[in-house]
C-alpha cells in the first residue's frame, strides 16, 4: 500500500492547552488496504487502487470507502485526542434520517468513549430510481479527552457506516504506531452484515467482536451489497496478507438476483482458486448466509417495501416466484446446498478449508426471538450473539481458525 505525503501542521490550542499536530499515515492505521490523498484529507479505502479501477458499481464504490474495520492505532502517553473528519453520510430519499455515525474509543482492547462528528457531506439516494445527490458541508471534530495519564494503546474506530476523510490528528503528546503484537491477521468478506448495518457501532459490529473475543487483528472486506464473488475482490483477498480467511455469501447474490445455479458452483470454484493462489495453506472459512425467510426458499431480487414508510418503518420483501427455482434462480437453501458440495470436494485436496453454515451464526429460532427488523438486516444485539458464535466456532477448541497452522 503506499503511503502518501500529508504535510505537518501547526499545533492547535485546545481547551486544555495546547494540541500537536501528528499526519496521519499508514503506519498509524490499521484494516485499510490503500489510502487516497484527496484535496480534504487522507481517505482509507478497503479495495486497492486496481479493484477499484475495475469496478462500476455505485454501490460497492461507496460500500468500500465507508471504513468498517478501519482504525488509529496509537501508542502514547496523551490523555486527550482530537480527530478533524470530513464525513459522508448516507440518506434515503423519504426515509427519516439515520443516526449519525460513530467514532469508537478502545484502551488497551477495553471500549471506553464514543463520539460522532457534525457537519460533512450527505449523499441523498432515491431507492425507487437510484439516483444520487451530494451536498457539501465542512468538516467537524471528534474529542476524546480524560483519558489515563500513562502509557497505553489507544484505537479509534472510524464509522463504518460514513465514508470519513481524516483531515487532522492532535493530542497532547507524542504519539507513535502500535507495534504488532503477534495477534493473527483475519481477513473477512462478507456483505452488509459483515460490514456492519444497524450494528451499534464500528467496534460493535459481528466481525469486530468476533475478532475481539478470538484475539485477532481484523481486516473486514464485509462490502453492503457487495459480496458478490467478484474477481477483482478474490484477487484483493489473494495479495493481503492474512494469517486467517473467511468469506460469506449468499444473501447479495439473492438481492441481486446476480446469477443462475449454473454459474454458481464455477464462480465460488474461481473465487476460492484465486485466494489459494496467493494463500495456499492458510485457514480458510467459507460461511454460508445466516437465516433469512423471505430468502429461504424465494429467489429475489429483494424490493423495498415503501407501504411503511409513513410510519418511518423500510423493510424489504422477495421479489421472485418460488416457481422459478426450477429455472435455476437461487435461493439461500440452493446456495447453502452448492456451498457445501463445493467445500466437500475440495476439501479432498485442501485440509485447510472449511465450511460453516450460517444458520449456526443465527437461525430459525434465532429470528423467532430477535427478529431481522426490516426483513435483511439483523439489529445491534443480533450482531452481538453473532460475533459471541462465530468467536466460539471459528477461534474455540475444534474451531478452524484453532487448527495448529492458525
Amino acid at each position: 500500500m503506499d503511503q502518501p505525503h500529508t504535510p505537518p501542521r501547526t499545533p492547535a490550542a485546545g481547551p486544555d492547552g495546547d494540541r500537536t499536530a501528528t499526519p496521519v499515515t499508514a503506519a498509524l492505521l490499521r484494516g485499510a488496504l490503500d489510502l487516497e490523498q484527496t484535496e480534504h484529507g487522507l481517505l482509507p479505502h478497503r479495495l486497492p487502487a486496481r479493484a477499484r479501477a475495475q469496478n462500476t458499481d455505485g454501490q460497492l464504490a461507496m460500500a468500500e470507502s465507508q471504513p468498517s474495520g478501519v482504525r488509529l492505532a496509537l501508542r502514547t502517553r496523551a490523555t486527550a485526542v482530537e480527530l478533524d473528519a470530513l464525513r459522508t453520510k448516507v440518506a434515503y430519499e423519504g426515509v427519516p434520517p439515520r443516526p449519525d455515525g460513530v467514532y469508537e474509543l478502545l484502551v488497551d482492547g477495553e471500549p471506553t468513549a464514543r463520539a460522532s462528528v457534525t457537519g460533512g457531506n450527505v449523499l441523498l439516494i432515491d431507492l425507487a430510481t437510484g439516483a444520487r445527490h451530494t451536498t457539501q458541508g465542512p468538516a467537524g471534530t471528534v474529542r476524546f479527552e480524560g483519558l489515563p495519564a500513562r502509557e497505553k494503546d489507544i484505537e479509534i474506530w472510524l464509522p463504518h457506516n460514513e465514508t470519513t476523510e481524516l483531515v487532522a490528528l492532535r493530542t497532547d503528546a507524542p504519539v507513535r504506531p502500535v507495534p504488532q503484537d503477534g495477534r493473527p491477521v483475519w481477513l473477512h468478506h462478507g456483505s452488509s452484515i459483515s460490514h456492519g448495518s444497524d450494528a451499534a457501532g464500528p467496534a460493535s459490529t459481528w466481525p469486530a467482536l468476533a475478532a475481539r473475543l478470538g484475539g485477532a487483528d481484523l481486516v473486514n472486506l464485509g462490502f453492503g451489497g457487495g459480496a458478490l464473488l467478484d474477481p477483482f475482490t478474490a484477487r484483493a483477498l489473494r495479495d493481503t496478507p492474512a494469517d486467517l480467511i473467511s468469506v460469506k455469501f449468499g444473501i447479495n447474490l439473492v438481492n441481486a438476483d446476480l446469477m443462475r445455479l449454473r454459474a454458481l458452483g464455477p464462480a465460488v470454484h474461481g473465487f476460492l482458486d484465486t485466494v489459494r493462489e496467493g494463500r495456499p495453506a492458510t485457514p480458510l472459512l467459507v460461511v454460508s448466509a445466516l437465516y433469512c425467510p423471505i430468502h429461504e426458499d424465494t429467489p429475489g431480487p429483494s424490493v423495498p417495501d415503501f407501504t411503511g414508510l409513513a410510519s418511518g418503518r423500510l423493510r424489504f420483501r422477495a421479489g421472485g416466484d418460488p416457481a422459478e427455482r426450477a429455472t435455476g434462480k437461487l435461493t439461500l437453501t440452493t446456495i447453502r446446498e452448492e456451498l457445501a458440495r463445493v467445500v466437500r470436494e475440495r476439501a479432498a485436496d485442501d485440509p485447510y478449508l472449511g465450511y460453516l453454515d450460517g444458520r449456526e451464526l443465527y437461525g430459525e429460532a434465532d429470528h423467532a426471538e430477535l427478529p431481522l427488523p426490516d426483513g435483511l438486516h439483523p439489529d445491534a444485539e443480533t450482531h452481538r450473539r453473532i460475533g459471541e458464535r462465530f468467536a466460539r466456532l471459528a477461534f474455540g477448541p475444534g474451531g478452524r481458525f484453532a487448527h495448529p497452522a492458525a
